[in-house]
């Protein structure tokens, strides 16, 4: 069962540009070169005028505890530069930034946090075999997870402490040139579990789908790949760890 938090409805003219559902669901066109793999799922919700239409955060974290808080880095400039087949790693720095800032948005409801941890849109204009990648990641996968960081930051009671966040590793799969409308391979994974206490009570929400750039993983789907409703989406918030999975998609 998804949580969801329904945005207004002014977005739904920005679903006609949405073409093709780019990472979807099955796994037509995935398997795994040699390396051992992870997981994910992905959502959509909101009106333009609600949500950064040019999303801009500092790198650099600030240095006291008074000073307001700053997105981490995490691979700087990576997405202009080419693929590569590299396994991402869930024990890198990197891993851990984006994990860090992915939680700070949340907890902030300001998804400009976690810019550096989804997927960049230089390296969408060189994945997707579309027209129009930078609109299409601009009003639908960047909505779209604003959408679903603010429908998170709605599950959440303040005081909300980061755990860890779990991914499947044995499950992840390289999709392949082709598939889903991709003109460049990349290792994909669904169901990640971002695991917190809250009030002394272990409580978990999922990734919906992270995919990989030159051995990096980023958030491409937070809440839900497709939805059929504009609507933020929590995937699958469960007391404890919950589950991570199901495998497959791309």
């Amino acid at each position: 069962m998804r949580w969801c938090r329904r945005a207004p409805l002014a977005a739904l003219l920005l679903v006609a540009a949405v073409l093709l559902a780019g990472c979807g669901s099955g796994s037509s066109g995935s398997a795994a070169p040699p390396s051992p793999a992870a997981r994910a799922s992905v959502s959509r919700t909101g009106s333009p005028s609600a949500l950064p239409a040019t999303p801009t955060v500092s790198a650099t974290p600030r240095a006291t505890a008074s000073a307001s808080p700053a997105a981490l880095p995490v691979a700087p400039g990576a997405g202009a530069l080419p693929q590569t087949s590299a396994f991402p790693s869930t024990s890198s720095v990197a891993f851990r930034d984006a994990m860090t800032d992915l939680w700070l948005a949340v907890t902030a409801d300001n998804a400009r946090f976690a810019l550096p941890a989804f997927f960049p849109e230089a390296a969408y204009g060189q994945l997707k075999a579309i027209a129009y990648p930078a609109s299409d990641w601009q009003y639908r996968l960047w909505y779209d997870f604003a959408l679903d960081v603010r429908a998170a930051h709605g599950l959440l009671v303040p005081g909300a402490r980061l755990d860890r966040v779990i991914v499947p590793a044995d499950e992840a799969a390289w999709v392949y040139p082709g598939a889903c409308y991709n003109s460049i391979g990349y290792w994909h994974v669904g169901g990640a579990r971002v695991v917190y206490t809250e009030d002394g009570q272990e409580r978990s929400f999922g990734i919906a789908s992270l995919i990989s750039w030159r051995g990096v993983w980023y958030v491409v789907h937070f809440g839900e790949v497709l939805r059929p409703v504009v609507t933020g989406v929590v995937d699958e918030p469960a007391v404890g760890p919950g589950i991570p999975g199901p495998p497959g998609g791309c």
